[in-house]
């Protein structure tokens, strides 16, 4: 699906006020997750069409009328509000705002993991390395620090990648079962959602989880609480260090949301010691979003956004790739594709491969 508009689809009025609202993004979002943060959309929402005065928001949010008059001004001019007489009522955008969970997880992302670190961008372009990095903490890449981040910024990082993940499990499971793996080896398991996804579907399924210490750590401690310890084991590595062994005897190996932390020659590298433990009747199961591949324009634009983090923050050379980049590298390590799904939660691909004859 392309989303590439046509360059008579707007007009010259229109676009130049579309560069304007570029201009000043950052203040836009800043205002929007200020009246999100003072509940002044809650307030004004909870007034319906009757609205909220100036004097009654500022009484209700406990600051000054001064406070409440620039953020929401800034909210009419953002279309998130409108005026009824002098009372402030909220638009679809701000309704969407407010209520919408994508929206929230979308924007606390945005403000807690990526947006000092943003403004080194440029330099991340540069030299190829997550510049935005050391706004979060002293690593190489954000990985080995994910368990070590501000409790504030491990919840909205944590958050957001699950919120895309665990809304494609309940229609994952099933096709992921149709094999009946006995053992399934998560790579890049995180804090083991996934394992306890699986085990919790099927009662004799064992799982190993590789991934760093700190990740598995926190995976390990929640399958003890989970009671489910004793079929989900560690796997002690780090992905990006070729010497180091691919746990082997895997009936499905399994890369959610994984691949994309990585660049072009280091998937391709993960990939061939993935096929290099593989038997041919085991599969590699993998799950991205890939940004052509999404059903809707916005699903496009916030995967495309999402290639920014990577760049600035996470470990300046991955990105959230087009679907015929990742089909290459597949191939390239001795695999191919054997089952394509799209539309998986919301807007994942599944790619099931075997090893090549």
């Amino acid at each position: 699906m392309s989303f590439y508009r046509s360059p008579l689809s707007i007009s010259a009025f229109d676009a130049k006020f579309e560069a304007q609202k570029i201009a000043f993004a950052p203040i836009s979002f800043q205002v929007a997750r200020c009246l999100l943060k003072f509940n002044l959309l809650q307030f004004i929402s909870d007034s319906g069409n009757a609205g909220s005065s100036l004097s009654q928001l500022a009484q209700q949010s406990k600051l000054s009328e001064y406070a409440v008059g620039v953020l929401v001004d800034m909210g009419l001019s953002m279309g998130l509000l409108y005026l009824n007489d002098d009372k402030y009522v909220l638009d679809k955008i701000g309704h969407f705002l407010l209520h919408d969970d994508m929206a929230k997880t979308n924007l606390n992302f945005t403000h807690d993991v990526c947006y000092q670190g943003l403004f080194e961008l440029e330099a991340s372009l540069i030299e190829g390395k997550p510049k935005g990095l050391a706004s979060l903490g002293d690593w190489q890449t954000i990985y080995p620090g994910l368990s070590q981040l501000p409790d504030e910024i491990k919840k909205s990082w944590f958050e957001f990648d699950h919120y895309y993940s665990d809304h494609a499990f309940e229609s994952l499971l099933p096709l992921i079962f149709q094999s009946k793996p006995k053992q399934i080896v998560d790579v890049g398991g995180n804090t083991g959602k996934w394992a306890l996804a699986c085990t919790g579907f099927d009662s004799q399924v064992q799982v190993t989880i590789m991934d760093l210490p700190g990740q598995l750590h926190v995976a390990m401690e929640n399958a003890q609480k989970a009671g489910v310890s004793e079929r989900i084991k560690p796997f002690v590595t780090d992905l990006l260090d070729e010497t180091k062994a691919f746990c082997e005897n895997g009936d499905l190996y399994w890369m959610s949301q994984f691949l994309d932390c990585f660049s072009e020659s280091e998937i391709l590298s993960i990939l061939k010691r993935a096929a290099s433990v593989m038997t041919s009747s085991s599969e590699l199961c993998i799950l991205e979003t890939f940004w052509d591949r999404q059903p809707f324009e916005a699903g496009a634009y916030c995967v495309n956004a999402t290639s920014l983090y990577f760049t600035a923050i996470a470990n300046g050379n991955s990105r959230m790739y087009h679907s015929k980049t990742l089909l290459k590298l597949i191939s390239q390590a001795g695999l191919f594709v054997d089952e394509d799904i799209d539309n998986i939660g919301l807007g994942h691909t599944l790619l099931r491969c075997k090893l090549k004859p």
